[in-house]
């Protein structure tokens, strides 16, 4: 039998039950539709952390520290062995070093620090951060009120939306307005006014004590946007600022941090060393290979590259999940497309018998009623699609208008990408040929004598 022949005889088959059929590809499309609308939340959800966390530059920074932090933080009661005294300092010299290995973009220090801000007259006590230039580029400052700082040279400030709350009830007015930094500064003392060293040991060693003096300072700063959520920077990912500044102007303020005191105690010499750094990379692909040779210089360092994998094996297994429920209602369906065709050979057994004495063979008999199963899946696959994708916009749409009135901003939930709807389409195909297997072979094996006598 001819293909022309063969699709002319399934179509008209399927025209004349059209309200049996029809019905039976609509299952086949609720099934589809079901399994489209699961797996196009867990996609939706996968590209939300994805965009997320690569907009906050996560996935390609390296995050380090003096190796001696690494070793001594949380082992203190435990009886560990102490740091080497050879540990090397962090500092800029380190960054400088560090800046110079292959696919390195930039290296910059986490500057921190808690401090008091005066706004029209009155103190706020908040935490200042440094952001780096390159973050004007990141998702973290997307949607932001004004703009991102002129330069990075800039005496500017970026306010955290909480914090603009407390300086005005009208956070929308302070864009253009002027605020005082109040801050201590790190000023080494000169070696003529250090104390001499008090024992034979520490003469014999080379060693004398160190110290700095805390100057209070002032600046001015522009304000020049307000962002809504609070930029994932800092060490670890913690301890966010709620005023941002760039990052030079930080390193340029000289701040007092909570490692002077250390360097003090451990009797190192007067030069600045940083609490940690972070490392940019080209890609996240040469992570690993700069880390391992940070590591070879001395330094601590870890990246987030073990948390992203585990972070795409539960989305896998999650959309697994999510396919294996949303595949049931299509499981259903058909046994809908076994039910209409096992009734078709009932009602087409006369005609089955006409058409095996005219010469169709067994395989022909079995080309129809595959191509009928095929059509409906095939139109029920595509139906389906269409209201997949339908249901994960309302459920978008419900999303979104639920966190607005929570004022917070709105979220793309689901994702209906190509490559689902390719693969959903052919699965409803592959599903309905198999659900037609059965009916296909019963229809081939009738007796052709008999088919011809049945009223």
């Amino acid at each position: 039998m001819k293909a022309r022949d063969l699709t002319e005889l399934a179509v008209r088959n399927l025209r004349e039950a059209i309200l049996r059929n029809s019905l039976t590809t609509l299952g086949v499309a609720v099934g589809v539709a079901s399994l489209v609308a699961m797996l196009s939340l867990g996609v939706g959800l996968q590209e939300l952390a994805n965009k997320r966390l690569s907009g906050s530059g996560l996935f390609d920074a390296i995050f380090i520290t003096p190796r001696s932090n690494m070793r001594g933080f949380g082992s203190q009661n435990r009886g560990a062995a102490a740091p080497p005294a050879g540990s090397l300092p962090l500092d800029e010299e380190a960054r400088q070093k560090i800046a110079q290995i292959p696919n390195v973009i930039e290296v910059y220090p986490e500057i921190r620090f808690p401090t008091e801000v005066r706004f029209e007259g009155k103190p706020h006590m908040t935490i200042v951060a440094g952001v780096p230039d390159s973050s004007r580029n990141g998702g973290s400052f997307e949607g932001m009120k004004g703009q991102f700082f002129s330069g990075p040279s800039a005496d500017q400030a970026i306010l955290q939306i909480e914090f603009a709350k407390e300086l005005s009830d009208r956070p929308d007015t302070l864009l253009g307005k002027e605020l005082v930094l109040r801050y201590a500064e790190r000023q080494a003392l000169p070696p003529d006014s250090l104390a001499k060293p008090s024992s034979e040991k520490e003469k014999s060693s080379g060693s004398s004590e160190t110290g700095f003096s805390i100057v209070p300072h002032e600046k001015k700063l522009k304000i020049v946007g307000i962002v809504d959520t609070e930029p994932a920077a800092g060490f670890g990912g913690f301890g966010r600022g709620r005023l941002l500044i760039p990052n030079d102007v930080a390193q340029s303020l000289r701040t007092a941090q909570a490692n002077d005191l250390r360097d003090v105690l451990r009797g190192s010499n007067s030069k600045p060393t940083f609490m940690s750094l972070t490392v940019r990379v080209k890609s996240p692909k040469q992570v690993q290979a700069v880390e391992d040779e940070i590591k070879k210089m001395g330094f601590g360092a870890f990246s987030l590259l073990d948390a992203t994998r585990n972070l795409r094996l539960i989305f896998t297994v999650f959309d697994l999940f999510l396919g294996i429920f949303g595949s049931l209602a299509l499981a259903v369906a058909s046994l809908g497309i076994i039910n209409t065709l096992v009734m078709a050979i009932l009602e087409r057994r006369r005609e089955i018998g006409v058409l095996k004495a005219l010469g169709a063979a067994d395989g022909d008999i079995r080309k129809l009623f595959f191509a009928e199963a095929g059509a409906m899946g095939m139109l029920g696959g595509i139906l389906g699609v269409a209201i997949g994708w339908f249901i994960g916009r309302l459920i978008t749409w419900g999303t979104n208008f639920y966190l607005h009135r929570q004022d917070l901003p709105g979220i793309d939930l689901t994702s209906v990408p190509w490559w689902l709807m390719l693969g959903a389409i052919t699965f409803a195909v592959v599903v309905s040929l198999a659900a037609g297997l059965y009916p296909a072979s019963r229809a081939a094996r009738l007796n052709p004598v008999e088919a011809l006598r049945y009223e």
